[in-house]
């Protein structure tokens, strides 16, 4: 497919929306709509985006087996990665969730390198090592601070960690034969689906926050992420991956940490900023060195 300069448009818009989604998705929540509530407005919002991209094949969904199964797994990965990340985010504020998640590439290659045998090069291993000290300095917790307390807020944000490393795994198999459309809308059934086990999670009991900045404000900014990563899609499509990984893995997380930390107005312990800058760093060698991981396998075929 011909390569154009809508790449880098495609590329601006997923940072920009996925940014700014990763640094407001906890407001309704504090604002009394439960997280829970939260995932059933994200399953939603994935609905309009998938339309877009069925009208963009016009229609010509991928129905057989293979496309199904690969696409549901990819699906509900994400979606169970999604569903504990509100969970996650009662526990502790994104500035210091979403440099963890960045790290998703991590766990994606080590998978590959594991089980498909596949080699990564110096440049992955000395990112795998920056990321486990990022960890590490992200969990730092200050005495006497007011930051998240106990490491609840750590093993809720290393769940969808691994279950979207391991998606990015599944996707490998996915791509080689099924349009990425097919795969968004999967992904959008499957969100579907995992509805009734977020409304059973729920404690309806407890006063819920109807008003517009509950669900109304959860669904404005739901719909950055559903369109954002369609958005993603059509990066991929359009450019290079070896320039668009790394942009797109590094700087939504700069994007999401820069505004959680001016809505709260707080400065963290030097350790927990180091810990952020290490995380990012990670993320960028590690989109880097995916993209060429997927140029060899590629050159195998």
């Amino acid at each position: 497919m011909r390569k154009s300069s809508n790449w880098l448009k495609f590329v601006l818009i997923h940072v920009l929306f996925m940014g700014v989604w990763g640094a407001l998705i906890e407001i309704p929540e504090k604002n009394g709509f439960p997280a829970t509530l939260g995932y059933v407005v994200w399953s939603l919002t994935m609905i309009p985006a998938a339309i877009v991209g069925l009208l963009k094949m016009k229609g010509k969904l991928e129905v057989d087996k293979r496309s199904i199964f690969y696409g549901s797994l990819v699906g509900f990965l994400g979606s169970v990665g999604q569903l504990i990340l509100f969970l996650a985010l009662q526990k502790a504020p994104a500035y210091l969730v979403f440099p963890i998640l960045s790290l998703t590439p991590v766990v994606t290659i080590l998978l590959a390198v594991v089980f498909l045998k596949e080699r990564t090069g110096i440049l992955g291993w000395i990112a795998i090592g920056i990321a486990i000290i990022a960890i590490f300095l992200l969990s730092y917790q200050q005495p006497g601070s007011e930051g998240p307390s106990g490491y609840l807020w750590l093993v809720l944000t290393i769940i969808p960690l691994l279950a979207w490393g391991i998606q990015g795994f599944v996707m490998r198999f996915a791509n080689e034969s099924m349009k990425a459309e097919s795969i968004f809308f999967y992904m959008m059934l499957s969100s579907i689906i995992l509805t009734p086990a977020a409304l059973y999670m729920t404690d309806f009991s407890q006063p819920i926050n109807w008003s517009f900045n509950g669900p109304y404000l959860a669904a404005g900014i739901q719909i950055l992420n559903a369109f954002g990563a369609l958005c993603l899609v059509y990066a991929f499509r359009y450019g290079k991956a070896i320039i668009i990984a790394p942009m797109t893995t590094a700087l939504s997380p700069v994007l999401t940490v820069l505004i959680s930390l001016a809505i709260y107005a707080v400065i963290p312990h030097t350790l927990i900023i180091i810990g952020m800058l290490a995380a990012i760093i990670s993320a960028f060698l590690m989109g880097i060195e995916e993209t060429k991981m997927d140029e060899r396998a590629q050159r195998k075929q």
